[in-house]
């Protein structure tokens, strides 16, 4: 795909659908200009050649700046999660942003909106929605707007709330909601629409129903993400629950903050299907259906979260802590770090020999209990010991851990294969420290397979301080002796 067009200005960039786009469209070389109210928290996250302009949706004439010579413009951007009633800011917004881009000459906007039949009662997110489509198609410029149900894929709003309730509650109470019928689409496709709207040869304002093929309901969402998961979920139906008491039960049990449940809990009383198909027709895509969006969200989750640097995300993003360490969405981490007298090549050797006839460096009998157990539980033990007592490669067996990634001399970062109910990493990276010494980075992560799971970290917590704490000094100690 090639983007045959000029300069592009992306609002809500910082958003969810927002912050892919702007991946995407680098990848197909195109010349971006992003808007942010707060530039700074954006300009470090994007990539060089980007043009980060500060400017505020609600205040129009800060707009002049960011939609000089744009030809085409992305609205991505709600407010939801505002304080006070954000279907007057949103509707200030798309009128601002309209007379802003007809002064500018802009060719045209692409509005992503949501689904919902207008005649029907919508609820007052939809209603939002749907009234900024037309605000915006109200001028000279013209608008192709995109409307789509839930949007599945890894840290979309939808995906998290399914995927909390799924791991936290092994027994779920779901209100009458939970069966209004959707038409999910997966963020893949919905990336594919919006860049296919930047060239596509369309006369007048359109507006485009999209979504995938699979008209299913919250509790078939839950249902398959739970079968994926290998998850047993007992769910009652119940004829009541109102949005309110939804969005608190929803702000108890899930990373949502209880005003936004509540819109999306309002939004999820409408039925969002897809009526007008001509969107298959227009445009090269073929959505993905359910099963295969839900399946790609969970391996999308798992690579990105493998690529994730967590010493510095720990450091930079301020995630909760409890007594029993870190919470980064539903992942569980304990994250410690040393610095040492020693090059990064010296701090590194000891890490890349550890394991097998090496030991891991502290109380290692315990570790040899554990793969006592694991073998009972019929799992692989610590019988399978290391190929190599002095190099490690991605794949190579370790004790019971698999060798995952290895970048040396900064990162070994190993994936359990004992018996657990969950999965669990244990990683180390190296860091430069102050001159003539090396920081040590090393961090456990125990993604838990439901209330089991959450039960196993909590009790074995205590031993992991005494385990996890030792064995860093041990490390320590060895990478000075020299």
């Amino acid at each position: 795909m090639h983007l045959l067009v000029g300069k592009i200005l992306l609002t809500g960039a910082t958003g969810y659908v927002g912050g892919r786009l702007l991946r995407a469209l680098g990848e197909q070389g195109a010349d971006i200009r992003a808007l942010a109210r707060r530039p700074e928290h954006l300009s470090s996250r994007v990539a060089p050649g980007v043009q980060v302009v500060q400017g505020d949706l609600q205040q129009r004439a800060s707009l002049t700046r960011a939609l000089d010579g744009i030809h085409t413009a992305y609205y991505l951007v709600h407010s939801m999660g505002a304080r006070g009633d954000y279907s007057k800011l949103d509707s200030r917004a798309a009128e601002n942003f309209r007379h802003a881009a007809e002064e500018a000459g802009v060719s045209r906007i692409i509005y992503l909106g949501g689904l919902g039949v207008s005649e029907s009662v919508l609820s007052p997110h939809l209603r939002s929605r749907q009234e900024t489509g037309r605000i915006l198609a109200g001028g000279r410029v013209q608008v192709i707007e995109l409307r789509a149900s839930i949007v599945l894929g890894s840290g979309s709003l939808s995906f998290e709330m399914i995927r909390a309730l799924c791991e936290r509650l092994p027994v779920m109470v779901t209100p009458r909601w939970a069966s209004t019928m959707t038409q999910p689409i997966a963020i893949e496709d919905l990336l594919r629409y919006l860049l296919l709207c930047l060239a596509h040869s369309l006369k007048g304002n359109q507006v485009f129903e999209i979504g995938g093929p699979d008209q299913v309901s919250y509790l078939d969402l839950m249902r398959e993400y739970a079968r994926q998961r290998g998850l047993r979920r007992i769910m009652i139906s119940v004829p009541f629950l109102s949005p309110r008491l939804s969005s608190l039960w929803l702000g108890l049990v899930t990373p949502l903050y209880a005003r936004v449940g509540r819109a999306l809990i309002e939004s999820i009383r409408n039925p969002t299907l897809v009526h007008d198909s001509s969107a298959l027709k227009e445009f090269d895509v073929r959505p993905m259906g359910v099963a295969d969006a839900i399946s790609r969200a969970i391996a999308n989750e798992d690579r990105e979260f493998a690529e994730t640097r967590w010493c510095d995300a720990i450091s930079s993003s301020g995630p909760r802590r409890s007594w029993a360490g870190i919470r980064r969405g539903n992942r569980l981490v304990d994250h410690r770090q040393r610095s040492v007298k020693a090059v990064e090549s010296e701090a590194f050797t000891p890490i890349l020999k550890i394991g097998g006839d090496a030991g891991w460096y502290f109380v290692t009998w315990l570790w040899v209990l554990r793969g006592w157990l694991d073998l009972l539980l019929g799992g692989v033990g610590m019988r399978r010991g290391r190929r190599d007592p002095d190099d490690l490669q991605p794949g190579d067996a370790l004790d019971f851990w698999r060798v995952e990634d290895v970048e040396r001399p900064h990162l070994l970062r190993l994936r359990a294969e004992m018996k657990l109910p969950g999965r669990a990493w244990l990683q180390w990276e190296i860091k430069p420290g102050t001159p003539g010494h090396a920081v040590i980075h090393q961090t456990a992560i125990f993604d838990p397979a439901g209330f089991l799971g959450l039960a196993y970290w909590y009790m074995v917590y205590p031993l992991h301080v005494l385990v996890f704490a030792g064995m860093l000094r041990a490390l320590a100690r060895r990478a000075e002796y020299r």
